[in-house]
């Protein structure tokens, strides 16, 4: 199930014997074990309910022996566990399988009586739905098969973690235009936590009301040096000289690394391109072709390849293939002065 229809059942109905949280998605996650406690345990129970194992430390029998203990000071509890794979062995040694074999017994012995008043939560955080940790996740859940009641966190898309920087911007009372929050999103990585924890420390930063820009990003936000690259293929898709050549100095000031300042200039110039050869217009006709391709693509995002694609004529967009793959290989000479290839590129750029 997904964390809305946790939270949502958990609401009109007691809570199962125990739970599976599966996927290394922190924000949700902490939003539905906030509601889990909050449901299970009376606010005077929950420091005297709530039991925290990691089965990095402890084993899976020590865990279901407290869980089977009556506790004297709390009639509801809930055994939080950390590390849920962690009771998988590594390898596939005759010991190791043996040791899982009796740990899924005594689990599966666990809830054909699982005590009453206790909600037992198994967390598993380390592996993600896609790529090499797919058939590892797979495996934690096939050991836990027993607990029907799994939910799965998977990591923000980067239109939910547009959505979710809205909301958390527009309750913190700040005046933060769209194309600032697909920065805040891309430089965050689509990552809930932290861009609930920046635009907390935006809120501070700016007061309520306050305006949030490019600059005060760029100032606040860890890692926003590419909150100025961003900037700067917008500067160049306007073909403001000026403005090009200031960000890249800011750039060059703030110890950016430029060969990979260039690699985001020429994946926007590519986008714009590929939107022109295949006719688009506007940026909602962008978002969606280049969204059903594959690569993820957000509104903002698309509004900037539209900008730049009107910018300039089929022809100027295939010189500045040229131009682009000019600079990147005397970035690739044997010693390159960074600066005045990527000045020079500016240069050529915005005649």
């Amino acid at each position: 199930m997904t964390p809305e229809q946790f939270v949502a059942q958990i609401g009109r109905q007691p809570p199962e014997p125990a739970y599976l949280f599966l996927g290394p998605e922190a924000w949700r996650r902490a939003a539905c074990r906030r509601a889990l406690i909050e449901r299970v345990l009376p606010p005077g129970e929950r420091e005297q309910g709530l039991t925290r194992h990691d089965l990095d430390e402890v084993s899976l029998a020590e865990v279901l022996d407290d869980a089977c203990s009556m506790s004297l000071f709390a009639a509801d509890r809930v055994i939080w566990v950390y590390s849920a794979e962690a009771v998988l062995p590594r390898g596939r040694a005759a010991a190791k399988e043996d040791a899982l074999e009796n740990a899924a017994a005594a689990l599966t012995a666990y809830f054909k009586q699982p005590p009453p008043a206790t909600v037992l939560v198994f967390e598993s955080s380390r592996f993600d739905f896609e790529g090499e940790d797919k058939a590892r996740i797979e495996r934690v859940r096939k050991f836990y098969s027993m607990i029907p009641a799994v939910v799965e966190f998977p990591r923000y898309t980067p239109s939910e973690a547009h959505q979710l920087a809205r909301k958390l911007a527009a309750k913190a009372g700040l005046r933060i235009g769209a194309e600032e929050i697909g920065m805040l999103v891309e430089t965050l990585n689509s990552d809930a936590t932290r861009i609930a924890t920046e635009i907390e420390k935006l809120r501070l930063f700016a007061g309520e009301g306050g305006a949030v820009g490019p600059e005060q990003i760029a100032a606040m936000v860890p890692d926003s040096r590419q909150t100025t690259v961003f900037a700067l293929v917008e500067a160049l898709g306007r073909k403001d000289r000026v403005k090009s050549l200031e960000l890249l100095d800011s750039l060059v000031r703030e110890g950016e690394y430029l060969p990979l300042a260039l690699t985001f200039l020429a994946a926007q110039f590519r986008f714009a391109l590929a939107a022109r050869e295949a006719g688009l217009r506007g940026a909602q006709q962008i978002q969606t072709h280049f969204s059903k391709l594959g690569p993820p693509m957000w509104r903002s995002r698309a509004e900037q390849i539209h900008r730049t694609m009107t910018s300039f004529s089929p022809a100027q967009l295939a010189e500045a293939g040229q131009i682009i793959f000019a600079a990147d290989r005397a970035l690739r000479d044997a010693r390159p002065d960074d600066r005045i290839v990527m000045e020079e590129f500016v240069l050529r750029l915005t005649r």
